[in-house]
This record gives structure tokens, sequence and C-alpha cells, in this order.
């Protein structure tokens, strides 16, 4: 049986049983052949910047994507779930190139029952963790759900750039005040992340749409921002002397240096007497000051201390 298949003209037929496991060997070292490798797929995808859209089912990602790209590139339907895989298309704007993913909605757990979705919720993970900037969509017609902050939270804990899109702002009954009432409760719902722009848009109509991918690279170019040495060390010290840490048993934090020593997100590190000595609230004074000295809007930044050796210049 298995030579008829020769008649396709596809190549070599591999001969295969899912139930006895038989031929999946040949069947997987065809494939890999024919996968780009790791650094091929680097090469190709280096100098892009790459933009996950990601948020609940039917909130509009697919919809927001193709009005980016300007075609109908992946397939929009109300109905919820119709994204299954994360979709990269690659687009160039204005000399810029970017890949765009539009990824599966994210259920709750308890909405997530079959094998299918459970990949597919998985590939929108994986397509935060590799992306240079994440765009949350909110449906505005529905509001904000607590799934919309857990969608959020996984970008955080990737410390990755980020930007509120509050999608279908078309269908909202509007006055004068409508837009700043709903940008204040959206500030408090999102109060973990509280530097990233809240844009609304519609995907529909286009409205703010050219906004919304100007803010990509606003956040993108914040997060990507090095802070110079001297710089930031003479802002740290004037921040101590300003306000000092607080003690414990007697003792208080001394910062003898700082440096920036990542990007993607901005990662601070301070050369201090002891790591036990710094206090969550102290580390959030010290990075509203460094936010109040330099533009780090839509990025997370993080302040780790490291304790200074004593044999240590």
């Amino acid at each position: 049986i298995l030579f008829d298949f020769y008649e396709l003209g596809l190549g070599n037929p591999i001969g295969i049983s899912a139930e006895q496991a038989k031929g999946l060997g040949d069947l997987l070292d065809e494939v890999v052949k024919h996968l780009p490798k790791t650094s091929e797929q680097a090469e190709k995808d280096e100098g892009k910047l790459k933009i996950a859209v990601v948020g609940r089912p039917n909130a509009g990602k697919s919809s927001i994507v193709n009005k980016i790209l300007g075609e109908d590139r992946v397939v929009v339907s109300n109905v919820a779930g119709t994204t299954r895989d994360a979709i990269d298309t690659a687009v160039e704007i204005e000399g810029q190139k970017y890949i765009f993913t539009d990824t599966a909605g994210i259920r709750r757990k308890s909405k997530v029952d079959d094998e299918i979705e459970k990949y597919s919720v998985m590939r929108a993970k994986m397509a935060i963790e590799r992306s240079d900037v994440c765009v949350i969509m909110i449906d505005a017609t529905s509001g904000f759900t607590e799934q919309d902050s857990k969608v959020a939270g996984l970008a955080m804990e990737q410390g990755k750039a980020a930007i509120i899109a509050v999608n279908k702002w078309d269908l909202v009954e509007k006055d004068g005040k409508t837009m700043d009432s709903y940008r204040k409760s959206l500030m408090k719902d999102f109060s973990f992340m509280p530097f990233a722009p809240i844009i609304f848009i519609s995907a529909k109509t286009g409205q703010r749409v050219e906004k919304l991918l100007a803010a990509v690279d606003e956040v993108y170019a914040n997060a990507s921002f090095r802070v110079p040495t001297g710089e930031l060390n003479d802002l740290i010290g004037d921040a101590v002397r300003m306000q000092e840490p607080p003690s414990y048993l007697g003792r208080r934090m001394r910062v003898f240096f700082s440096s920036q020593v990542g990007i993607c997100p901005p990662l601070f590190v301070l050369h201090v007497n002891s790591e036990d000595l710094l206090h969550f609230s102290y580390q959030r004074y010290l990075e509203n000051t460094i936010r109040r000295a330099y533009d780090f809007s839509g990025t997370p930044i993080k302040i780790v201390v490291r304790e200074k050796k004593d044999d240590e210049e």
C-alpha cells in the first residue's frame, strides 16, 4: 500500500503507526531537516521590532493587526477563540521593520477545557516571552476584568514594555468626560503597572491606530535607553541625601556606587553595604526618582542591590 503514495510525486513516503509509535522517529528526522536553524531565524528577525498583541478572546486582537497591516492577513470573527495559534506577520512601515504576533485569547484556567486551547494559551505566553513590546487589548464595551489583569501580569513577569489599548472605543457612548473617567478607572485597575500608557482605539474605524504604532516605537526606545553611569550616580546620591534609607536594628543602607547593567527592561544595580537593608518602600522611592529624571514610560525598570565585599575597592 505504501508504494501507491509514490504516485503523488511528493518524495519518499514514510510509514508510521501512531498507536504503536512506529516510524515516528523517521518522520521527525525528516521534519527537522526542513526547519530553519535557530541562528538562521535569529538573523532573519534581527533588526525587527517584535510586538505581541495579547488579551482576552474577542477583544479585537486580529482586527487591529489587520488594520495596521492594511490587509486581512489573519482571520477575524465574532466567535471567541477563532485564533488558535500565535501568528507572526512581518511588515515594514516607514522604514521600520516589525513582526506582529496575533495571539490566541487567554481565558481563565477554568475555561481552558480542551488540549488545543491549552496549547494556544501556551503559545500566547511564548509570544509574550520573545516579544519586545506587548500590546494588551481591552474590550471597551465589556470593560476591565480580572483576566485582563492576569494577561498584563504575564507581560510584567517577563519585564516587557507594554501598552494598554482600549479597543472598540467607537461603540462606547461618550460625553466630554468619558475618556478621562475611563482612563482613571483603568489606572486603578492596572495600578501594578502605572508606567503603561493607555490608548483608546478602534480597529474597525482606524481611530488612533497610528498613535498606537507611534507608542510602540516610543516605549521600546524607552526600554532600550541607558542612563550614563556618572549621571546615575549623581542622581542616586542626591536622592539618598534628600531622603535617607530607613534604619533597621540600628543599621542603615549605604549606597557606594550605581550602574545600569541591562536594558529591556532597564536594570540598575546598587552596590551597598548590606543587601538586607533595602526596604521595598525605599526601592519604590528610588524607582520614582529615576522615572522623574528619565522617560521610562511604557517599560518596567528593575533595581537590585549587590553587597560590596571587603576586598572590593
